[in-house]
């Protein structure tokens, strides 16, 4: 049994720009994962967030990409709607993996455009190896590969130091700091999953998951999909860069882009930062131009 809290729904109430319904469904391990479901059709875009955001992340996206297909975009445990395990143990890089594995077969989720940015990415880009034929697209933003053999780099470290000390993130200061586009509303409703430090075990955690070493858990199956994305990837694909993120650099993304097989050229947004979904319609415009081509 994991002992969980639930964060309260009247949480969730008039966030800007976010009038998306919920939905639920119970995991083997006792927990309650929560995903958004908008749109319909044979296109899936599963659209998953990173730290310490969650679905709210794909708000500006969700329109323009339920307009061509079924977008599912989950919470992982520890953030948004679903549960958040108390204990910093339960969180682990198999534990988030197995979660979205159990729901794209609990949803049965085929020909799926995996969306994905930050921990979205280290998660996501790992799955289409395990199961390839559902999965036809990619639409990537600032994230990468966790292969324990190469060096995580100085913003990452830094990052990683930062969110160590802080036993309860200010999230809403952090995503303005680092988007100031976004109206102090909206850096408010990225915390309003977390009323207080009890609630972001999974946030404290989630930066120390990220492998280091070539026998750091999760690492093994990120080398199996370095080499898979390079050599057995057929879909489409489409890269987008945030190049004032200080932590995925744009280089380091010029080189994820070069292990993904086919990619064209990608789209660089100057003034995007890490949240690069906060550019979300410009974004999906592109990627589904691309796709169209």
């Amino acid at each position: 049994m994991i002992d969980f809290l639930r964060t309260p729904d009247e949480r969730f109430v008039d966030l800007p720009g976010y009038d998306f319904s919920p939905h639920y469904i119970a995991q083997d391990n006792g927990l309650r994962m929560h995903y958004l479901d908008e749109g319909s059709g044979d296109h899936v875009f599963l659209c998953l967030h990173g730290q310490p955001t969650w679905s709210y992340l794909y708000r500006k996206m969700i329109p323009p990409l339920s307009a061509k297909g079924r977008v599912i975009a989950p919470d992982f445990f520890g953030f948004g709607r679903s549960d958040k395990p108390i204990e910093e143990d339960v969180y682990s890089f198999d534990f988030h993996r197995n979660a979205l594995i159990a729901l794209i077969h609990a949803l049965d989720l085929t020909n799926i455009t995996l969306v994905c940015q930050d921990w979205g990415g280290l998660l996501g880009l790992t799955i289409p190896l395990t199961m390839p034929s559902r999965f036809t697209r990619l639409i990537v933003m600032n994230t990468g590969l966790g292969t324990g053999d190469r060096v995580l780099g100085a913003g990452f470290e830094a990052w990683k130091q930062f969110n160590r000390a802080q036993k309860d993130l200010n999230i809403a200061s952090l995503l303005k700091r680092s988007t100031p586009i976004l109206s102090d509303l909206e850096a408010a409703a990225y915390a309003a999953p977390f009323p207080d430090a009890r609630y972001k075990a999974g946030v404290r955690q989630f930066p120390e998951l990220v492998p280091s070493t070539p026998d750091s858990p999760g690492a093994a199956i990120s080398r199996a999909a370095r080499d898979w994305w390079k050599t057995q990837w057929n879909g489409k694909s489409f890269m987008a860069i945030g190049e004032a993120d200080p932590v995925i650099t744009p280089d380091a993304m010029l080189y994820l882009h070069s292990l993904i097989r086919g990619c064209p050229a990608p789209l660089h947004i100057a003034k995007a930062g890490h949240f690069v979904q906060e550019w979300g319609d410009q974004v999906a415009s592109a990627a589904l131009l691309s796709f169209s081509e």
